[in-house]
């Protein structure tokens, strides 16, 4: 576990040298923008795809008024990216849709169901702990009480008995929203193995959270690879075919998939964290 913390560090502390050496040049971006040329997504609002992208399951399913949309963040590292988006894709179509594929097979949906409320539950401290760093007290108060509804009358989380409590809310705070929360930038853009789509700072956010994820502490590590390799077959075994959806819509998959990320991650970041605190004060009383 020590050595793996210790790669991800070093590899962060990289692009984190890499994006403060360069510099902001009109012509570069000027030839980068025309190389690239603009950023062209159509999308059904049912169909998109989780793959290994991202802690955000739903990110490709947001619901766009118009078929083309720009984005704009910048990409100094774009044929590593490139290459890590055709590798996730080849792993996509070679390894996790045919497992996939096999445990919905054999698995009811209710099993698979209860699956995906466990492992939501118990990243409960994540959620928490970034509401309480954006200023949402009472959605911070939300997340406990759910946890714990969900824990005890929902026998240890497989069943989401929260939700017959209306008034709570469901939460889906990370620490690469908080930072956003606080006007930190999205950086560069980059596209990890397996993990997908993310910027430097959503990297930097997802290795925090790690902190705060149970499975994370799962001995030995070979286990918690385990674990975390069957929340995704879990978790993508609902989401069959939107993937191979996607593709067929977007006239692009890499810059498609890049805008999509992006537009997600930008629109979850309204207000401030002070406007925040007001507003949940106000709903409160």
């Amino acid at each position: 576990m020590n050595k793996s913390a210790t790669a991800i560090i070093a590899i962060l502390i990289f692009f984190f040298s890499a994006n403060s050496l360069i510099a902001y040049d009109p012509a570069i971006q000027a030839s980068t923008e025309d190389e690239h040329g603009s950023i062209l997504i159509a999308l059904d609002s049912g169909n998109s795809d989780q793959e290994f992208l991202d802690n955000d399951p739903d990110f490709l399913k947001e619901e766009n008024t118009d078929n083309e949309i720009n984005i704009s963040i910048a990409d100094p590292l774009y044929y590593w990216n490139f290459c890590m988006f055709h590798f996730n894709d080849k792993m996509y179509f070679w390894a996790l849709k045919p497992v996939t594929q096999a445990y919905l097979y054999i698995t009811p949906t209710i099993v698979r169901t209860g699956v995906e409320n466990f492992f939501y539950n118990i990243k409960m401290p994540i959620r928490f702990t970034n509401c309480i760093l954006q200023g949402r007290i009472v959605l911070a108060g939300h997340e406990l009480l759910r946890f714990i509804i969900n824990s005890t009358q929902g026998v240890l989380g497989f069943d989401d008995a929260a939700n017959n409590y209306t008034w709570l809310k469901e939460g889906k705070e990370d620490l690469g929203r908080t930072f956003a929360s606080y006007g930190i930038g999205d950086g560069i853009y980059l596209v990890w193995p397996f993990f997908g789509p993310s910027t430097l700072k959503d990297s930097i956010g997802m290795f925090g959270d790690r902190f705060l994820n149970p499975v994370s502490y799962i001995e030995p590590l070979e286990l918690s690879i385990g674990v975390t390799g069957y929340e995704v077959v879990n978790k993508t075994s609902f989401k069959i075919g939107d993937y191979e959806a996607f593709k067929k819509a977007s006239l692009e998959p890499y810059e498609g998939l890049k805008n999509a990320y992006i537009q997600n991650r930008r629109g979850n970041i309204n207000e401030s964290p002070l406007n925040i605190i007001s507003h949940d004060l106000l709903r409160f009383w």
